[in-house]
């Protein structure tokens, strides 16, 4: 009785991340064309895109980092986001997701404006030059295309001050990204807030969480620690905090999401939650699949309480 006991329990148990991941899943398929309008409605309710109100500063918004689909072109990538219910894109000049070019990147934006797709962030953008025409340039790339949060990538310490003073004329943020211990300049969030501490509040930090924790970093202390500074959250998950190659989609790894997205609520956030998936590139819409449904899962959980 009891050898009979203990399959059934093994068999009803189910892990806390499973329910989540299930009950996320179930939800994306009762959304889908010919669900019920209840489950249609609720899954617009978590689902986290540019259409999520964060008017009180207390919701989560979920979007996508083009990097993900750097293998894919523009008009592929825009009807993966359709599929992914996803409309908010932090978008690199990789493939032709956004062109540096400004008749090129009028037609992208012109393609993002048809499809719904709104564009928040772009980078990684690089500053390899301590000059007012490159950094400029960067900054009338954004202009053009609204965009109100840069993720830099490795600026050199000396630059900041330049690259400060166009912050202030375009009133555009900086986020300097964090690339993991081979990162000599930037390593962890840490050292980005360490140096930017007494510049303009718009120089911050876009935090990697997946890098973050190799370098050492605790991702729920360093978003507390960010606060203000935060504008732009790359998130990925790990199984080994000190293997780059151990990456999963969301949800099938370490990494402390929920913990994380309370101190993103905690702290007032208002940027956006970019899914950075780097595996897979030729066929990433699985992991993408998955991960955005833990995500949801896990906000929907908070949304129910405890």
């Amino acid at each position: 009785m009891r050898k009979g006991g203990s399959r059934m329990s093994r068999r009803n148990a189910v892990s806390r991340r499973d329910f989540i991941c299930s009950g996320a899943l179930a939800g994306v398929a009762l959304a889908a064309p010919g669900g019920s309008l209840a489950s249609l409605q609720a899954s617009r309710e978590v689902s986290s895109d540019t259409r999520q109100s964060a008017e009180d500063g207390s919701s989560i918004r979920l979007g996508l980092a083009s990097y993900t689909f750097r293998n894919f072109n523009r008009t592929q990538m825009i009807g993966f986001m359709k599929q992914l219910n996803v409309f908010a894109l932090n978008a690199k000049d990789v493939k032709d997701h956004l062109p540096m070019d400004p008749q090129l990147e009028a037609a992208a934006l012109a393609d993002y404006a048809a499809a719904g797709i709104r564009l928040h962030a772009a980078g990684a953008i690089y500053f390899p030059k301590d000059e007012d025409a490159d950094i400029r340039s960067k900054f009338e790339y954004c202009k053009r295309a609204g965009i109100g949060v840069i993720v830099a990538g490795d600026p050199a310490v000396e630059t900041l001050p330049r690259i400060e003073k166009f912050v202030k004329e375009y009133d555009i943020r900086i986020a300097i990204h964090n690339h993991g211990p081979e990162d000599k300049l930037w390593p962890s969030p840490v050292d980005v807030l360490k140096t930017v501490k007494n510049m303009d509040p718009r120089m911050g930090c876009c935090i990697d969480v997946g890098h973050a924790v190799r370098a050492g970093a605790d991702v729920v202390e360093a978003i507390h620690e960010a606060g203000p500074r935060l504008s732009n959250v790359h998130m990925k998950d790990l199984t080994d905090f000190h293997d780059k190659q151990s990456q999963v989609a969301v949800g099938e790894g370490r990494m402390p999401v929920r913990k994380m997205f309370e101190a993103l609520v905690a702290t007032g956030y208002k940027g956006f939650v970019d899914l950075e998936y780097e595996i897979h590139p030729d066929d990433p819409m699985p992991g993408v699949i998955a991960s955005f449904a833990y995500m949801r899962g896990v906000l929907a959980g908070m949304q129910l309480g405890k």
